[in-house]
């Protein structure tokens, strides 16, 4: 079965750092564009960052400076580093990977952040 889980989130501070993983049960980060994104509460998924194959990132204005997203050497797993979050960070982060044609999201980890 294909899927994507991710992991790393929890409560952490203004002004703290928090690192998510994204493991994949197929190396689909090696052939497609995968990327990051989140949710808050009342408002739409949003794109956060995004990684393709060869390595090209590109960001969400929002965390530009802040987040970085890289990709482990085995390719079934990425990561998100978030750093000096803001309680507008605060959302539920998924993980979107593509395999054989079909798009996959993970079941999202939790990221608070208080003031």
């Amino acid at each position: 079965q294909v899927q994507v889980v991710e992991s790393g989130g929890g409560l952490v501070q203004a002004g703290g750092s928090l690192r998510l993983s994204c493991v994949a049960s197929e190396p689909m980060f090696s052939f497609n564009t995968m990327g990051w994104y989140r949710q808050a509460p009342g408002k739409q998924r949003e794109l956060v960052a995004t990684l393709t194959p060869g390595g090209s990132t590109n960001y969400a204005d929002s965390v530009k400076g802040r987040f970085t997203i890289s990709r482990a050497s085995a390719k079934k797993t990425a990561y998100l580093q978030m750093n000096s979050l803001k309680p507008e960070d605060t959302a539920v982060y998924y993980c979107n990977g593509r395999w054989d044609g079909v798009n996959y999201w993970g079941q999202g980890t939790q990221v608070t952040v208080s003031s």
